[in-house]
């Protein structure tokens, strides 16, 4: 076995379950368990302590785990609800987002505090779909206009931002125009590939061999939907484009194969197993572990970009929810303002490739990433107020994830309450 040490990878797996765990005996603190993850790998790394640092092991898992966020991110998207009047919406909002983007990214650049305004801007335009669905959940708005139209929002806005990351920040020497072949190439390759897999999917023993070997030690479903993962970032990394596109491509295909479940309840459940329950957290910690919060306490200017980086977020996802008010009305268009504006994940995969890349400081990329932290923290519990009618949160003994509990309690205890009304008519 060659001489590589596990010692780091140890203190990064005990910071993923600590983590959560931590929020679980603080039910009432409804923060999201990457925030913890961060701030615990910022805590124990060369910023700070010392104790824990990026090595081989930590950064390939790490490495796997920016491809599975992407990936789940993908698999989010139901793109079957992305039609008429929200998909015009949505992608109406995510071009106002792009020109307030550059605007500010620009406002930067003009400060002198970013040399490179387009990374800024593309790491500002996405929204945290994964951040934003389980607060809809607790409030009980998914199935809702607000809630269906700020997820269509958010979807669109993640797959712009993801595309948008690809043609500007390529591995490609190309130039503009050779890299629209090459997507265009790539997106002929996803077609066949989804046309294939829905006809294979057709065929009566293929069919019986893969239901038969779906819950066995083969999981073969998992197997295949890992397979395309590795093969779409092969595939976007060949036509020139980010690897990063590729996984979140393959999220959105598996999603859209997987439209209907009822053969293979389990595979979202596996997929997310694999994900949320091993690599995702060690890609976040380490995260923390490279997040130079020194030399952002050091420099003042450097630490004034926190809050102006994150009203700069509000500004370029909150703005385009004013075309909801038609729709939802003003005060639950300025909740889905502030669920639009709640980025984290995205901020800091971007953030990563910029620093990579030379396009980023590394104290801008501290920064960038605090300021969605603070995103994280600020707007979804402002947001549920918004929902609730302004009667604050629930008194819940829920966890940071039990999203949508009260509302089914609540309609539980209804039905009992009609049932018993029934029964005392009769």
């Amino acid at each position: 076995m060659p001489d590589v040490s596990f010692n780091n990878l140890l203190a990064v797996a005990a910071i993923a379950v600590l983590a959560p765990l931590l929020l679980g005996f603080a039910p009432r603190l409804r923060v999201p368990a990457i925030v913890l993850e961060i701030v615990a790998g910022v805590i124990v790394g060369p910023s700070v302590l010392g104790w824990v640092e990026v090595d081989l092991p930590v950064s390939i898992l790490a490495i796997l785990g920016l491809a599975f966020v992407l990936f789940l991110a993908g698999l989010e998207i139901d793109v079957h609800r992305l039609r008429g009047g929200l998909l015009t919406a949505a992608l109406l909002g995510f071009a106002v987002t792009v020109v307030l983007a550059l605007g500010a990214a620009a406002g930067f650049a003009a400060g002198g505090w970013v040399t490179s305004p387009l990374i800024v801007a593309t790491a500002l335009c996405a929204t945290g779909l994964g951040l934003v669905v389980p607060v809809l959940k607790d409030a009980g708005q998914v199935d809702t206009e607000v809630g269906q139209t700020t997820i269509a929002g958010s979807s669109v806005a993640d797959f712009g931002a993801v595309l948008l990351l690809s043609f500007l920040f390529s591995m490609s020497a190309g130039g503009t125009g050779s890299r629209v072949v090459l997507a265009l190439a790539f997106a002929v390759l996803v077609v066949l590939t989804v046309v294939l897999a829905m006809r294979a999917g057709m065929s009566m023993r293929l069919g019986d061999v893969i239901f038969r070997l779906q819950d066995t030690t083969a999981e073969i479903r998992v197997r295949l939907a890992v397979l395309l993962l590795v093969a779409f970032v092969v595939l976007a990394e060949v036509f020139g484009l980010e690897s990063i596109l590729g996984a979140f491509v393959a999220g959105a295909v598996i999603g859209a194969i997987d439209k209907d479940s009822s053969g293979h309840p389990h595979l979202r459940t596996k997929l997310e197993a694999i994900g949320y329950g091993f690599l995702v957290p060690v890609f976040f910690v380490t995260s923390g572990l490279r997040l130079d919060l020194s030399g952002l306490l050091e420099d003042p200017s450097a630490l004034a970009r926190v809050p102006l980086f994150l009203l700069a977020l509000l500004l370029v996802r909150g703005v385009p929810a004013a075309l909801y008010v038609p729709m939802l009305g003003r005060r639950a268009s300025v909740a889905a303002a502030l669920l639009q504006a709640t980025s984290l994940p995205f901020i800091v995969a971007a953030t990563q490739i910029g620093v990579e890349l030379g396009e980023l400081s590394a104290v801008n990329a501290a920064a960038l990433v605090c300021a969605g932290l603070l995103s994280v923290l600020v707007f979804p519990p402002a947001a549920l107020v918004l929902l609730r009618g302004g009667k604050g949160p629930p008194d819940t003994t829920g966890g940071p994830d039990a999203g949508g509990g009260t509302t089914d309690e609540t309609a539980s205890g209804a039905a009992k309450s009609a049932d018993t009304s029934k029964e005392a008519a009769q």
